[in-house]
């Protein structure tokens, strides 16, 4: 486990609920989509990357429902000077798969984000508490 943190800094990130309207890969990448993402209209729209290119499809992520970090200090992401103005929430599993072919064989392990989905949709915006 790593270092607690109090119930305070806690309170001090602000997750919200937002829709992806557009989702697709960079020429320059190799691991991250570039989210646009619907957060309500107090914060509106911003753009996140997420390392997700590896295990979904854009299609698959656009018109739906996810939680956000959304005051995180915005990052620079890839070569085109694009920044990342938040995070997707996604928890990680450990998967194990056959190497590629130009490896030793056998397996290799790494993880595979999984993503949350809500039980309903509800209004971009919406604080997670």
């Amino acid at each position: 486990m790593k270092d607690e943190i109090t119930f305070d800094q806690f309170q001090a990130l602000d997750i919200r609920i937002g829709t992806v309207v557009k989702a697709e890969v960079p020429e320059w990448s190799h691991w991250v989509m570039k989210l646009i993402v619907d957060l309500g209209e107090e914060i509106g729209t911003k753009t996140i990357f997420a390392g997700i290119m590896k295990h979904y499809k854009p299609e698959e992520i656009e018109g739906k429902q996810f939680p956000f970090v959304v005051n995180l200090k915005p990052k620079k992401i890839g070569s085109e000077g694009d920044f990342s103005e938040g995070m997707m929430l996604c928890p990680s599993v450990a998967v194990t798969r056959a190497k590629p072919a130009e490896g030793e064989g056998g397996m290799m392990a790494e993880e595979r984000p999984v993503l949350l989905t809500l039980s309903e949709n509800v209004p971009n915006g919406t604080k997670v508490r």
